[in-house]
């Protein structure tokens, strides 16, 4: 159920309030070109600055359009458990088909910790993909704790974004092949497939949806040659999305490739640099997406 491309859906504003229509629209566009699954409310969502009511909403919104011709799965991660554990049960009512957790930033627990908070959350009946990004929680799920999580009956996968590529293979030993293992790192991708991945949470996807759906398919398929010289294709654009803080490049490149696309941001987060706008610029006409 859970493969392939699966855009970290930006969230757009207008006027500092959630823009429902071009949500809307994004949505349905990412589903025409053919990806695979969708995450509203992660981190490339800006979740950090929705309200709970917000937050709530944007996930609403993405089953109802999806309308079950894709998975919908929904960013619920908290650095307080109890939070969690309220956003879990609100994407759960709204219909999502799984849950996004990362272990807690900020508090920095134990593993003990991690394996606790993230034991409570999939104790709600729905299933949890788990998401390891230790340059954003400065907490690794190591491991061992990723096996014995992996135990549990709702824990069905993880969204990688270590950069260990040696993780993957790691993690097959311990959780078992069927485990779920998703890239969250769209440059890595290629080899994260290759060692046993089955796709990617992808920044990349909000831009060019059908170039990582058909690099996904080609994975899938054993296409390894396609596979690379979409890679090619796609890499620049990879890189320069992370040229200034994220997501204001990539609500840029929507803006470019999709007119009239909100760029808005809401504070931490501001306007793409210039210099980060013509890496972004170059490397669309790279792909040839303008």
């Amino acid at each position: 159920m859970f493969f392939g491309s699966i855009p970290a859906l930006v969230t757009p504003f207008a006027a500092g309030r959630v823009n429902e229509a071009a949500f809307r629209e994004l949505v349905e566009w990412q589903i025409d070109e053919g990806s695979n699954g969708l995450v509203p409310c992660g981190t490339t969502g800006e979740a950090a600055t929705l309200s709970s009511e917000e937050h709530r909403r944007v996930i609403e919104i993405t089953v109802e359009v999806a309308r079950g011709r894709v998975p919908v799965i929904a960013g619920c991660g908290s650095n307080n458990t109890a939070h969690a554990i309220e956003l879990t049960r609100a994407a759960k009512e709204a219909g999502a088909d799984a849950a996004l957790h990362v272990p807690p930033y900020y508090n920095r627990p134990n593993q003990d910790g991690i394996y606790a908070h993230l034991a409570a959350v999939a104790d709600l009946d729905i299933p949890i993909i788990l998401y390891n990004v230790p340059a954003r929680t400065i907490t690794d799920i190591a491991v061992d704790t990723m096996a014995r999580l992996s135990r549990l009956p709702n824990v069905i996968g993880v969204k990688d974004a270590t950069g260990n590529l040696g993780r993957v293979s790691d993690q097959r030993r311990v959780c078992g092949a069927e485990f779920v293992q998703l890239s969250g790192n769209d440059e890595t991708a290629l080899a994260f497939n290759a060692m046993g991945g089955v796709g990617c949470i992808s920044v990349t996807a909000n831009v060019a949806p059908k170039l990582c759906s058909q690099f996904q398919e080609a994975t899938r398929e054993g296409r390894w040659d396609g596979a690379l010289e979409l890679q090619d294709r796609l890499y620049p654009l990879h890189t320069a999305l992370f040229t200034d803080a994220s997501p204001g490049p990539v609500k840029y490149a929507l803006s470019r490739v999709r007119p009239g696309f909100p760029a808005e941001l809401r504070l931490p987060m501001t306007e793409a640099s210039a210099a980060s706008k013509a890496a972004v610029d170059s490397a669309l006409a790279h792909a040839g997406l303008i």
